[in-house]
């Protein structure tokens, strides 16, 4: 890595850590590069003045911003620490505002470093009156690598990026990506195709995907916030907040036996699709756009059995309680999502509908494997860099890549390394004895089969031989992915593909599935 690359590095590290907040603690995020070792302690002064115009402190004076670059390498993995430090707020008070850590790899055939993720991990530290009373520049991990940052991938690992890539392959999938972690670090990810292919543009760790159904558990964590902090019951009814679905028709009785923890669990009785009457005609959209589209279908609607007595998944039944959360907290969905979730990880590449213009270059693109109606030939169409979700985002409208997953399952996992100020960051998102309760069992899939699959809050849950593995898949447009993870050993892998073929569904969904088999023998 030259000099440039590691100002560029730093620029990188600047420009993230001003975008999370002026008034953050250490923001710890992830790097990696070998050469760089040499270059720990240097102040970038330059790039500390160029940034310095753009906070001000409280009486309205720019401060001075030093940036420190600190570099912990390893052989084939290295951990770039950013320090960003100087004179903010009034009197001069020294104010630290963001610490950021970024992971790299080297790459074994070809000897270069390839970024794995950032690590960004939101703590409130505050203005110091004293200087020697300042906190020492402490972040995850950042005294060396530890044995686990330098864990080899599980054995299993080469045999699934062979099943991988097979099945990318056989289902003519244009580009896809995947990695395994434990304990929330990164140990090895895969990249194969193309994000975009009429640019010639790799799928690489930067690639940012659409994730589908897992935009669920999002909105159950945000129902489970509320229900923490006392603003909700999971029994409430949910026609106390939406009376139009008093309009369904219950050939059991009434509508207001619903209970938010019903929708939660899929066993509400509600039908699947939000839009379910599409005929393909090029004026219909792609999902219904308004609140008003999906009332006004609800009196033509029916549950489909008594609700709460088994499973049967339900896409508008999370729209449902995205419109409680906005009833009670005040946000749309969107931002309340964006202040209680992405914002305290550090996710600062997660977004929703349209993409920001900073990272509109990563966006995959999607496609359509199908059969030409002219000549009945297979082509693979591109549908596009973006498309609107429509209202359908709290169930499937989540973009990032896929780094902003593992920091989100570092967080499913509890991967605090023992640092107090991340554990608080992640008890104050949601206390993980509240997320092992959501993991528990409540419906069968496929009964009266109870031994595989199973519906908890949210969140499916499976026995894998003496392991429980715990996940979601997503599908939406030409995207598929999934994340699982075991909760004890806190293995956990995700992937993402950019293609889906309607060719020969069946056998895609075949593929598909035998893929993830492999995918839970990462998960010891």
């Amino acid at each position: 890595m030259t000099a440039s690359d590691s100002d560029a590095v730093v620029r990188g590290a600047v420009r993230a850590a001003l975008a999370i907040r002026a008034d953050a603690r250490p923001i710890c995020v992830t790097y990696i590069a070998d050469s760089l070792a040499t270059q720990a302690g240097r102040t970038f002064i330059s790039e500390g003045h160029a940034v310095a115009g753009m906070m001000r402190s409280a009486d309205d004076s720019a401060g001075r911003l030093g940036v420190t670059l600190l570099a912990l390498s390893g052989r084939d993995t290295a951990r770039v620490v950013v320090r960003l430090d100087g004179d903010f707020g009034r009197g001069g008070h020294p104010f630290w505002i963001n610490r950021i850590e970024y992971d790299f790899t080297r790459d074994s055939s070809s000897g270069s470093w390839r970024f794995i993720a950032q690590r960004a991990l939101y703590f409130a530290d505050g203005i110091v009156d004293d200087p020697s009373r300042a906190p020492p520049p402490s972040c995850l991990n950042s005294a060396a690598p530890t044995a686990a940052s330098r864990a080899a991938p599980p054995a299993e690992w080469p045999s699934y990026v062979s099943a991988f890539d097979a099945y990318v392959h056989a289902d003519s999938i244009v580009g896809a990506a995947t990695l395994v972690m434990r304990d929330g670090r990164v140990l090895a990810h895969h990249e194969t195709g193309f994000a975009d292919r009429a640019l010639g543009q790799r799928v690489d760790t930067n690639t940012i995907f659409h994730w589908g159904s897992i935009t669920k558990s999002l909105t159950a964590i945000a129902v489970m916030q509320l229900v923490e902090r006392g603003r909700l019951s999971l029994d409430a009814r949910v026609t106390e907040y939406i009376p139009e679905l008093r309009g369904v028709h219950d050939a059991w009785g009434s509508m207001d036996s619903v209970t938010v923890q019903m929708l939660l669990s899929h066993a509400s009785g509600l039908q699947n699709g939000t839009w379910p009457w599409t005929q393909g005609r090029p004026w219909e959209p792609f999902e219904p756009t308004t609140w008003e589209q999906l009332v006004a279908m609800m009196p033509y609607q029916e549950v489909a059995f008594k609700p709460g007595t088994r499973y049967s998944y339900s896409n508008p039944g999370f729209i449902y309680l995205a419109r409680i959360v906005q009833a009670l907290s005040g946000d749309p969905w969107e931002a309340y999502v964006q202040k209680n979730i992405f914002t305290p990880l550090g996710l600062t590449r997660s977004y929703f509908n349209a993409t920001p213009w900073h990272l509109a270059e990563y966006r995959s693109n999607n496609y359509f494997v199908e059969r030409d109606s002219a000549n009945h030939r297979v082509r693979i169409a591109a549908n596009g860099r973006e498309f609107n979700p429509g209202i359908t985002v709290p169930n499937g409208g989540w973009n990032a890549p896929l780094g902003d997953l593992a920091t989100y399952l570092a967080f499913l996992t509890n991967a605090s390394h023992g640092d107090a100020f991340t554990q608080r960051t992640y008890d104050t998102i949601m206390p993980h004895a509240t997320l092992e309760r959501m993991w528990r069992p409540r419906y069968p899939t496929n009964p009266p089969d109870t031994a595989g699959e199973w519906m908890a809050t949210s969140f499916f849950v499976y026995r894998k031989g003496d392991a429980t593995i715990v996940g979601h898949t997503g599908s939406q447009a030409g995207f598929r992915a999934f994340v699982y993870w075991n909760p004890v050993t806190k293995d956990a892998v995700i992937a993402a593909f950019n293609t889906s073929n309607e060719v020969d569904p069946s056998a895609s969904t075949k593929g598909y599935d035998a893929l993830r088999q492999v995918a839970w023998t990462l998960l010891r």
